[in-house]
């Protein structure tokens, strides 16, 4: 299942950390994304432009820096993709937290069209503190 085109595509994601024109050519124009109640900025986003300019473009918090490490790929024969990994952050007080996550991708016709999260909050909001 490693060649499915539907788990290519999701991984092409996270090795280009978010790029622009990555994130343009395989982002669906309706794509749903769908962040954990109580992760900073958490909420239902709909449209590529909300998630880029509303979930993306609003700074959170106390973070000086931040990123996701996938760690596993699964892919489904439904063109759904499962993807562990962590997010690493640094708070601007030096704070530093891994905080595990699952992404559930939903590929159709060769575009993400939905994006679930499901990630470990407390941990996030712990260092947010300071």
């Amino acid at each position: 299942m490693s060649d499915a085109p539907h788990l290519a595509l999701i991984r092409r994601v996270y090795e280009s950390r978010m790029a622009p024109d990555v994130t343009k050519e395989v982002m669906a124009p309706d794509l749903v994304w769908d962040i954990t109640p109580g992760f900073p900025n958490s909420g239902v986003y709909r449209g590529w432009d909300s998630v880029a300019k509303d979930f993306f473009g609003t700074p959170m918090p106390n973070i000086a820096s931040f990123g996701a490490v996938p760690e596993e790929f699964y892919a489904a024969d439904d063109g759904h993709v499962f993807v562990f990994g962590h997010y690493h952050a640094e708070t601007k007080s030096g704070d530093k937290a891994d905080v595990r996550f699952i992404h559930l991708w939903t590929v159709r016709d060769g575009k993400a069209v939905s994006m679930r999260q499901a990630a470990d909050s407390h941990v996030l909001q712990e260092a947010l503190k300071g």
